[in-house]
Formats: C-alpha cells, sequence, structure tokens
C-alpha cells in the first residue's frame, strides 16, 4: 500500500497539472513552451489547425521544435529529401494557424 501512495505522488509530481488530458502534442508543447502568450485557446486553436493539416507522426516531429529550436533550424536546412518534404507540411502548417488563430 505505501508502495503505491508513493508511487501516486511520485507521478503526481512528474504530470503537469495545466495541461489538458486530451490535449495533442502541438498543444502540450506550446503551452509548456514558456512563452507569455501561450494560453489553452490560443494553442488548442493551433492543435486544431495541426490535426487538420499534419500527420499524427508530423506533430510529434514538430513539437520537438518547442523545446529545441535549433532542430527547426536544422530541418530547414537539410538537403535531406524527407526534411524538405516535412519543411514545406511544417511551413503550410504555420502560415494556416498564424491565419486562422490569430485572425
Amino acid at each position: 500500500m505505501r508502495h503505491a501512495v508513493l508511487t501516486a505522488f511520485i507521478l503526481a509530481l512528474t504530470i503537469p497539472v495545466a495541461l489538458p488530458a486530451d490535449a495533442g502534442p502541438i498543444e502540450r508543447a506550446c503551452l509548456s513552451g514558456g512563452r507569455k502568450s501561450a494560453n489553452r485557446a490560443l494553442c488548442g486553436c493551433i492543435q486544431r489547425v495541426a490535426d487538420s493539416t499534419l500527420s499524427w507522426s508530423e506533430q510529434r516531429r514538430a513539437a520537438k521544435f518547442f523545446s529545441d529550436p535549433h532542430k527547426a533550424q536544422e530541418t530547414r536546412q537539410s538537403s535531406n529529401r524527407k526534411d524538405e518534404q516535412f519543411w514545406r507540411t511544417y511551413k503550410s502548417f504555420g502560415r494556416t494557424a498564424e491565419s486562422y488563430c490569430t485572425g
């Protein structure tokens, strides 16, 4: 019993309370990215755009850009065909999210 309580306590400390349980990878990254303008409404909007424009694996890849912007730069400058294709898709997602979520 003590072990179960300790495990539950540790899990409670490691799971961010402010993030909605059903948030997608982009929304979670947006909310935990530390930007002052990030809020549930904006990050949720960006996630909805991601749901309609990016595959699940593309969303997971793009979410990493929030915590490591250098990954975005490496992807943008890559001469790898798959990276180039992803970057085009990601840029299109960004334009759509900007238009839809800030207008």
